[in-house]
């Protein structure tokens, strides 16, 4: 069964940092892209960034260029979001989501990590 869990998510004044991890278990990490998302409050989930198999290529949001940085660590089933100049519009729940085929595509998300960034 696939698993995605998140944590490192918090209260952080603008300016801060944070770094979310994701562990991912049941399904071969390594042949997968990851994903983070985001969800802030009234608005819809949009993809802050991704990291293709074995690290070779990331892509993120504009909102977000420059100031986060996604990596794996496939020995560890790992992904993470370094997220440095926070600002308030940074604010949501952030969430670990990947794609996996067997016998079809299947959708996987973790259950969210709240980030707040708050004076």
């Amino acid at each position: 069964q696939v698993q995605l869990v998140e944590s490192g998510g918090g209260l952080v004044q603008p300016g801060g940092s944070l770094r979310l991890s994701c562990l991912a278990s049941g399904f071969d990490f390594t042949r997968y892209i990851m994903y983070w998302y985001r969800q802030a409050p009234g608005k819809e989930r949009e993809m802050v960034a991704f990291i293709t198999t074995g690290g070779g290529r990331t892509n993120y949001a504009d909102s977000v260029k420059g100031r986060f940085a996604i990596s794996r660590d496939d020995a560890k089933n790992r992904v993470y979001l370094q997220m440095n100049s926070l600002k308030s519009e940074d604010t949501a729940v952030y969430y670990c989501y990947t794609q996996t085929y067997r016998s079809g595509w299947y959708d996987h998300w973790g259950q969210g990590t709240q980030v707040t960034v708050s004076s």
